[in-house]
């Protein structure tokens, strides 16, 4: 990994070998974005109102544009990826890309540092967090204070970034505004203007410095999934591809031993054993947990970091989570979704369930009403791929050419079985943190944690990033019209030189006491705001997991462990803080015992059989605060 950093062109460099498609591939591409735009994408009369845009006439504006040129006389091939770029940019949709084609595809461009910010006060602070394995300079390194950017006051700059690229509100602009000064994905950014930037910073002696670095160009670490392919993961993907692309640069750059894990395969130093304050716990999975004990001035609690959702098995991914749930402390856990970009919409909603007793009513969606969406979920009504079903959106995508309803009826992708298969495993309080670059799959994760009450939402932002939807590529839409068997007047053409589209193709909506209201440009709110400090991006979030231990301290913690003798028909059972277990077997009323802390053995009569399902709740102050199931 350091020889492929040492080996990276310049930009310049790197530039010069671009530029290969013809006009007629660029009217491909642009044809084809009007496609995506006016017929699949869910959320364009949202775009339309909240942001006064108009993509449509836009495209047609630039097609018309093209079709005025000759191939002997075109503009630059830059000038046309700007501009295809900043009509995606300008609906403010993290969801919907012009994906750029080769040699762009697959490459970043980035300075050897990141910049983090923290509030001093009411104001904002930039600071030197990281920078690449043997890079110097006078006076530099993790802790130093930035103050200028190409003589532009660095917080003027920020603001500049964010206005640049996609955002649905305010904190997930600035946020993104603030990641891309260093790290751009030109897949789905263009490239900096300029070839070269100028910091301004302050030395550790206090002395103002300057420092001129070259943008860099390499190859990113792959995906984790194929969103082209017709499977299960690519049908329920809920991700903001450039927030996935920026997270797997920034493990290239900066975290090479997490690269080294996963490649191998994952931690082979795996413990049964509960951590204690300061340890971390091994994981099968690096790339996605990162689970340990900390100690704060309120107690000592688990925290575990999810950086992504993106899985193809979620199953996997759940059994990973509630193993590592076993092994942090019962006090309270911190679950810590910053900076996670989402992925699969399924992996994020089977994880609620293991943190709470209620049952799980996952995030519905809606496909917006047009022809072609008609079409698709008529093809795929019955499932004959059996890797689709749009069987419940069909009826209601029909009866709207009678009613003209803008939106199909709502049902969610996540299955409720799944959501509710395994039921809760941790019973300590919970509290969840999240920041402005928590999307797709990860903004649905949040609202459902909201949602059904599991705990508050500590927030190092003001809303999470706002992204509200399923999101399909063209090659997957193409893909969609030629199963089992091709459509011939399908509008999906190919797309020229491993260029691609992305459409947010169906929109979420919130359950219980928000329900019905989207998800995206809203998202979650938090219940309690947390500005990240000087101390938090120096010392591991010392402050943000202080502030995070003091919610834990004041909220109830029960236990409610439950074992089966099957001979015998008795449930030994270990509570705390619960007054009261009801126990079903089957979903069928058996017993309900009066406990108090420590172990009560409870007789179930009839004895259960071998393929029974056993539940039992525990009750607090005449509330289900706690619940444990037990599966053949």
């Amino acid at each position: 990994m350091t020889k492929q950093l040492g080996e990276a062109p310049t930009l310049s460099d790197f530039l010069r070998t671009a530029g290969t498609l013809t006009l007629a591939e660029r009217r491909t591409l642009v044809q084809q974005a009007l496609v995506l735009i006016e017929q699949n994408y869910a959320h364009l009369p949202l775009k339309t109102a909240m942001h006064a845009v108009n993509p449509v006439q836009r495209l047609r504006l630039l097609l018309t544009r093209l079709n005025r040129q000759s191939d002997g006389a075109t503009d630059p091939e830059w000038r046309f990826h700007a501009e295809l770029s900043a009509i995606f940019h300008s609906v403010r949709d993290l969801h919907t890309n012009y994906v750029l084609p080769q040699p762009f595809a697959g490459k970043i461009a980035y300075l050897p540092f990141q910049i983090e910010e923290y509030a001093d006060g009411s104001d904002r602070r930039y600071m030197i967090t990281r920078v690449v394995r043997d890079f110097t300079a006078p006076g530099f390194g993790p802790g130093t204070e930035v103050t200028y950017w190409n003589g532009v006051p660095i917080d003027r700059e920020v603001d500049l970034c964010a206005d640049r690229f996609a955002g649905s509100n305010p904190a997930a602009r600035h946020s993104r505004g603030l990641q891309s000064l260093t790290i751009r994905p030109l897949a789905v950014h263009r490239p900096p203007d300029e070839e070269w930037v100028t910091l301004g910073y302050t030395g550790q002696d206090g002395t103002a410095l300057e420092l001129r670095e070259q943008w860099m160009v390499t190859e990113n670490l792959p995906p984790f999934v194929n969103a082209d392919d017709l499977d299960a993961a690519a049908i329920a993907q809920g991700l903001d591809l450039g927030g996935d692309e920026m997270n797997r640069a920034t493990k290239l750059l900066y975290l090479p031993e997490v690269v080294g894990l996963e490649e191998a395969g994952g931690s082979t130093a795996l413990t049964t054993e509960r951590a204690v304050a300061g340890q971390d716990i091994p994981s099968t999975l690096p790339g996605f947990f990162r689970a340990r004990a900390v100690g704060t001035p309120s107690g000592t609690f688990g925290h575990i970091r999810i950086f992504s959702f993106n899985t193809t098995d979620p199953d996997a991914f759940v059994t990973e989570f509630v193993r590592l749930l076993g092994l942090v402390p019962r006090a309270g856990l911190v679950l810590d979704v910053r900076g996670n970009g989402g992925g699969h919409i399924h992996a994020s909603e089977f994880l609620l369930q293991t943190l709470t007793p209620r049952r799980i009513v996952p995030e519905p969606v809606q496909f917006i009403s047009t022809p072609l969406n008609l079409r698709i979920c008529r093809r795929h009504a019955a499932n004959p791929t059996r890797q689709i079903d749009l069987g419940p959106w069909f009826a209601s995508l029909e009866q709207s050419v009678e009613t003209g309803a803008t939106f199909s009826a709502t049902f969610p992708i996540t299955p409720e079985a799944g959501a509710n298969a395994l039921g809760q495993q941790y019973h300590g309080p919970v509290v969840l943190v999240t920041d402005a670059r928590c999307y797709s799959a990860t903004d649905i994760f949040a609202a459902g944690f909201q949602d059904h009450g599991i705990g508050p939402v500590l927030g190092t932002d003001d809303n999470t990033g706002a992204g509200g939807a399923n999101v399909w590529t063209h090659a997957l839409l193409k893909s969609l019209l030629e199963v089992p068997t091709p459509d011939p007047e399908s509008p999906y053409r190919p797309l020229p030189g491993g260029a691609n589209l992305r459409v947010a193709i169906r929109r979420t909506v919130r359950v219980g006491a928000r329900a019905g209201t989207p998800v995206e440009d809203l998202g979650v709110v938090p219940d309690v705001r947390h500005h990240l400090t000087r101390g938090d991006l120096l010392h591991d979030n010392i402050d943000l997991l202080a502030r995070a231990g003091e919610l834990l301290a004041g909220m109830p913690s029960f236990r409610l462990d439950v074992v089966l003798d099957a001979q015998r028909g008795e449930l030994s059972v270990r509570t705390a803080g619960l007054e009261r277990v009801d126990v079903f077997v089957d979903n069928r009323p058996r017993t309900s015992v009066d406990v108090a802390d420590g172990d009560t053995t409870i007789t179930v009569s009839p004895t259960p059989g071998p393929a029974a399902w056993i539940r039992v709740d525990g009750y607090a102050a005449g509330a289900l605060a706690a619940a444990r199931s037990l599966r053949p």
